[in-house]
């Protein structure tokens, strides 16, 4: 019997490789990847930042991996979502925001492309209204969505998997590393920054309140959490929107609501904003928790800084 599960594993595994070597379709969801013509996005978030001027750009980077199927060019596309005066997401009209062209030699490209308010603005409307011709109109919340679609010089489409959110936001919304943290549990030390995702989107919801999606400290697939900033302090809620902040499901504890307990994450310290307007990469250096019943706290100490081309 072991036997015979075995040859037909290898028979299987054979079928498996047979099929795949004489399939010659693209991955449409990768753009092509086994046969070249692959895609990426390096930004999935740009903060668009209110007030900046109406031409200021923000450049994103696409890196393109030729082999027999080669990218020729790329068309850009763009939508804006705002939210109705009933709260509900809106949508634009879809338009082509620009075509980028490759040499369609080098084995990997990379294209840079910049946009600005102009850009983002020009020629979309919401149920037949344009967009207004500043940007002192935008609320923060309000967002361009940026696709892309690779033509290929055999003739064929991919669109990409990957789109990029132009958010408008504040200062502090954007893309983080982390750069110094510690996590702790029940007051044992468990990682520190090298655990951190490579990277973090924060996104503003309103003018001093953030979002933080994806992730919790070192653990993915997290639901979104909320924090503020106000005159360069951080505050972490431990409610949001009338709901307790939940960590992995487990009610959120503060330095001021439980500083026994996080006596490790330097309270004293923690929770500000360092800005740096030379560079323009900020750091938020946050302290937070959360509390499981019958067991203890979960802590955190992370100093996120902003990444900036």
């Amino acid at each position: 019997m072991k036997k015979i599960k075995i040859y037909s594993l290898v028979a299987l595994l054979f079928a498996g490789f047979t099929f795949v070597s004489c399939d010659d379709s693209a991955d449409e969801l990768s753009g092509g990847a086994a046969l070249g013509g692959e895609l990426v996005v390096k930004k999935e978030l740009i903060g668009y930042v209110v007030g900046n001027g109406l031409t200021t750009n923000y450049v994103n980077e696409l890196s393109i991996f030729q082999g027999n199927e080669k990218v020729q060019t790329v068309d850009v596309y763009k939508t804006f979502t705002t939210k109705n005066s009933s709260g509900v997401e809106v949508i634009s009209n879809k338009v082509l925001l620009r075509t980028l062209s490759t040499s369609a030699t080098e084995q990997r490209e990379v294209i840079s492309f910049g946009v600005n308010f102009t850009d983002l603005a020009a020629n979309l409307s919401i149920g037949g209204v344009a967009l207004p011709a500043s940007d002192v109109a935008l609320k923060i919340g309000d967002y361009w969505t940026l696709t892309y679609v690779s033509h290929l010089n055999n003739g064929r489409t991919h669109q990409s998997a990957i789109s990029t959110k132009v958010a408008v936001g504040t200062r502090f919304s954007g893309t983080y590393k982390c750069v110094d943290a510690a996590y702790y549990r029940i007051g044992v030390f468990y990682y520190d920054e090298a655990a951190w995702p490579e990277k973090t989107i924060i996104e503003a919801v309103d003018a001093t309140t953030y979002k933080v999606t994806g992730y919790l400290g070192v653990f993915t697939n997290h639901p979104d959490w909320y924090f503020t900033i106000v005159n360069d302090v951080i505050s972490i809620p431990l409610t949001y929107g009338g709901s307790p902040q939940l960590g992995n499901g487990q009610p959120f504890i503060s330095c001021a609501s439980n500083p026994t307990d996080m006596s490790l994450v330097n309270c004293g310290s923690s929770n500000v904003v360092i800005r740096d307007d030379v560079t323009g990469k900020d750091k938020l250096k946050m302290s937070y928790g959360y509390y499981t019943a019958g067991s203890g706290p979960r802590t955190f100490y992370q100093v996120m800084e902003k990444i900036v081309d």
